[in-house]
């Protein structure tokens, strides 16, 4: 069935979110949310709300104390590497703007003083390991072919406070109409 068959391509941008379709393929992004922080000519580039490490913050840094945030696996690029999204306006020093109150990396220093004075709380920033990416060109050719939704008008409440296990299902049922109905579609549709 082919639910796209009369949309036009949204083209996405930072702080937009892509939502993959119900069945795609690729088991890096089954049902994945993933927040962009960049989509110009030089690729593209985000982070996968929803779906969990399974270390915590503390297993993997020494100098956080007992900061035990979730870890979160932002794609299968670079996954020895770590980045941060967060909404915190104290952090803002050098950090990308991605939506309202919602920021990408920053001065990390800043970010461990912030932990160490228990002035950051867990639930405003976003730890990741690894990123999605796409070299140039390269995710307007998914969109083509339909692997991707976008969705616009992001809230940092969406990233930070939506319950990140059912993210997907919640931003295709707050898209409405046909996204709402896709929300409930199985994940074999063999078992329908």
């Amino acid at each position: 069935m082919d639910y796209f068959s009369t949309d036009k391509i949204i083209e996405p941008s930072k702080g937009d979110l892509l939502i993959s379709e119900p069945y795609l393929p690729d088991p890096n992004f089954e049902r994945t949310v993933i927040l962009m922080c960049e989509h110009d000519e030089n690729g593209s580039l985000g982070f996968v709300l929803n779906r969990t490490a399974n270390v915590k913050l503390t297993d993997v840094m020494e100098d956080v104390g007992d900061f035990d945030a979730e870890l979160f696996v932002g794609g299968p690029v670079q996954q020895d590497t770590l980045h941060f999204v967060h909404r915190s306006d104290a952090l803002t020093d050098h950090a990308s703007k991605l939506v309202d109150h919602v920021y990408w990396g920053g001065n990390y220093d800043e970010v461990l003083t912030q932990i160490n004075t228990k002035s950051l709380s867990r639930s405003d920033i976003r730890f990741f390991m690894g990123y999605s990416g796409w070299s140039p060109g390269q995710l307007m050719d998914e969109m083509k072919v339909k692997s991707w939704i976008v969705f616009k008008n992001v809230t940092s409440e969406m990233i930070f406070d939506w319950d990140n296990q059912d993210l997907w299902k919640a931003c295709l049922k707050s898209m409405g109409g046909k996204f709402k109905l896709m929300s409930n579609y199985p994940k074999d549709p063999r078992l329908n």
